[in-house]
């Protein structure tokens, strides 16, 4: 998908930093959720209070948008849901 694609996902499913939604068509849904994906660090497990957290941020149905972040292997969480971490997305690297 290009970056003018992903803009107008963007502009069109988040407004003042949260997500008004979220689109049926998965190529449209993987870039809303690689954005929410940056803001869990990599290396980083989060509890199931800290993930709600940053999830409620961006949702107010924070438990679906979990659901797609794992489905679509985003974040990755412990069997009991305990610990959540991210386990995909894109990282920006720093080659200086």
């Amino acid at each position: 998908m290009g970056d003018d694609t992903v803009d107008r996902v963007y502009r069109t499913w988040v407004r003042d930093g949260r997500l008004v939604g979220m689109p049926a068509k998965r190529s449209r849904r993987l870039p809303l959720l690689d954005l929410v994906a940056q803001d869990f660090e990599p290396g980083v497990a989060y509890s199931a209070e800290q993930t709600r957290g940053i999830l409620e941020r961006w949702s107010d149905d924070a438990t679906a948008l979990g659901r797609y972040l794992v489905d679509e292997g985003f974040l990755n969480r412990m069997d009991d849901g305990s610990h959540w971490w991210r386990s995909g997305g894109t990282v920006d690297v720093d080659v200086s």
